[in-house]
């Protein structure tokens, strides 16, 4: 296991203006893929000098060369269609406004690989950061708002056997990058607490997608995506959805705890939302064994509010009620943008945030 991270990124940086349109005039047809390539770096340039900049003590590459963190799952795999798949229903923190919206993609096929995204993600990154690089990647289990009843069965007569391809497809891409050096991969699982949510039960329902063997069958597939890989501390990072600063479930982790941190062996690192009610106390914690990490998403990537440093410092003695405290990390609670459009945050704030988790997490933890 890689030394401990005290001030961790989860993945995603707001996307600057000049990146979107780039990548707008990319599908219009009016700039070119090797243009298309040098906007994108000239981004992970300045997020690494960002995140270096500002103290975290592992850097990602933005994920800028992504449309969303599902990238990998769809934007590089055959036997997917854009046809709209399963609708989820997202609510604002702030307003409490409400929007429907369609996972953008069916699965129509076998899915198979085109090309790894991970692997250029991770390369340029490394070549150029003086810090560990992280490289995150979609949880298999993603795939199933794109698992349809009518259009599905052919490639995949039931959704577990799809699931299993999409951890074939997910491993590939973490062996790739543990092969040019990469020592910690973060899985991004944003399905698990959606879960145990009533509110999102038709979803799994109308899918004939049983919660209980998510919470054992789904879990063991996640689980397996790290079966051999050596030298690599794999992370997993739940939230309760990113969507342009909206989210879709509710629920605490009292439900999962015992099936989550149970099932999940190869992992060591649990990156968990916790900056506001919805996630609930940290009393779950004690499920979590002594030796595994455990980042704490105290600081919020959806709203420009600048949390109080000293009541981070309280909530992390808190935690520490429940799992040993030199076994606890800070981060924010999920990307900035975990679709290009990003959160409703600016880039200042955006700033602010990941300053005010490095210098709590390196108060707190000044070794």
């Amino acid at each position: 296991m890689a030394a401990p991270y005290r001030a961790e990124t989860v993945g995603s940086l707001l996307r600057p203006a000049y990146l979107k349109e780039a990548r707008s005039a990319n599908l219009a047809g009016t700039l070119s893929a090797g243009e298309l390539r040098s906007v994108e770096d000239r981004a992970v340039d300045e997020a690494i000098a960002l995140q270096e900049e500002i103290g975290l003590d592992v850097v990602s590459d933005g994920e800028m060369r992504r449309a969303t963190f599902m990238a990998q799952l769809y934007e590089t795999t055959e036997g997917v269609e854009l046809i709209p798949g399963a609708r989820i229903h997202w609510r604002h923190p702030a307003t409490g406004e409400e929007m429907d919206w369609n996972v953008p993609v069916t699965v129509t096929g076998t899915l198979a690989r085109k090309r790894s995204l991970s692997a250029d993600e991770y390369a340029y990154a490394a070549a150029r950061a003086t810090k560990p690089v992280k490289q995150a990647l979609p949880s298999p289990l993603l795939t199933w708002g794109a698992w349809s009843p009518e259009l599905s069965r052919d490639a995949y007569p039931d959704p577990f056997d799809l699931f299993a391809d999409a951890t074939e497809l997910v491993r590939q891409e973490a062996r790739e990058v543990a092969a040019l050096g990469c020592t910690y991969i973060q899985i991004d699982a944003p399905e698990i607490p959606g879960w145990v949510d009533p509110s999102m039960g038709p979803s799994w329902e109308e899918r004939g997608i049983a919660v209980e063997r998510l919470l054992t069958d789904g879990l063991d597939l996640i689980n397996a995506v790290a079966d051999g890989i050596e030298g690599v501390t794999f992370g997993i990072h739940l939230c309760k959805g990113n969507n342009a600063g909206y989210y879709f479930a509710d629920r605490d982790y009292a439900e999962l705890s015992r099936h989550l941190f149970g099932r999940l062996t190869r992992y060591d690192v649990f990156l968990l939302e916790y900056d506001d009610e919805r996630s609930g106390g940290f009393e779950p914690l004690a499920d979590c064994r002594d030796d595994a990490m455990v980042v704490l998403g105290l600081v919020s990537s959806k709203l420009a509010e600048l949390e109080d440093p000293d009541e981070l410092a309280a909530r992390v003695e808190a935690a520490a009620r429940y799992h040993p405290r030199d076994r606890l990390a800070l981060s924010t609670q999920c990307g900035f943008a975990s679709v290009m459009e990003g959160n409703p945050v600016d880039e200042a704030a955006q700033r602010a945030k990941l300053r005010l988790v490095a210098d709590v997490a390196h108060r707190l933890w000044p070794d």
